[in-house]
């Protein structure tokens, strides 16, 4: 990939490449046929982007004009610490970006977002068959041990 890659906030006339990018994020997660987002959240997401009283924020990658990478992250108190914690929620690149460190380029850029706003944690979770993520998440971050338990209460 010899174009220069530019990470930046996701603009609203992204929407389009966007919702590309998103429903290949959820895609690759399983979240297809029934068990597929509702377009309700995937509006309710985007707008929050958008919502300046909303902690949730979004950064795209983009090489000539086109979308290929985005990554979500909020902001959100803590029980250990006194400022707020980063979660970085949702990371995808497109097929043909990966390898080329469009990935590691969303996190740091969410590690800066996050420096500059006084957070001194940024945190994310990913499937363990996830390994081709993994073995760039063990060079930029340390595993803390933790499993996620959850219950689906509706």
């Amino acid at each position: 990939m010899t174009e220069q890659i530019v990470i930046r906030p996701v603009l609203r006339e992204d929407f389009p490449q966007w919702k590309i990018l998103w429903d290949g994020y959820n895609e690759f997660y399983g979240r297809v046929g029934q068990t597929a987002l509702s377009p309700e959240i995937t509006h309710m997401t985007w707008s929050r982007f958008f919502d300046p009283y909303e902690p949730m924020h979004a950064l795209v990658a983009e090489s000539s004009d086109k979308l290929l990478g985005l990554t979500h992250f909020l902001y959100h108190r803590s029980t250990i610490q006194i400022a707020p914690s980063c979660y970085l929620q949702d990371l995808f690149t497109t097929k043909e970006a990966r390898g080329k460190g469009i990935g590691r380029a969303l996190i740091n850029a969410v590690y800066e977002h996050a420096r500059i706003a006084g957070v001194p944690r940024v945190y994310w979770q990913t499937h363990e068959t996830n390994t081709t993520a993994m073995n760039l998440y063990d060079k930029i971050a340390e595993k803390c041990g933790f499993i996620v338990y959850r219950k689906l209460l509706l």
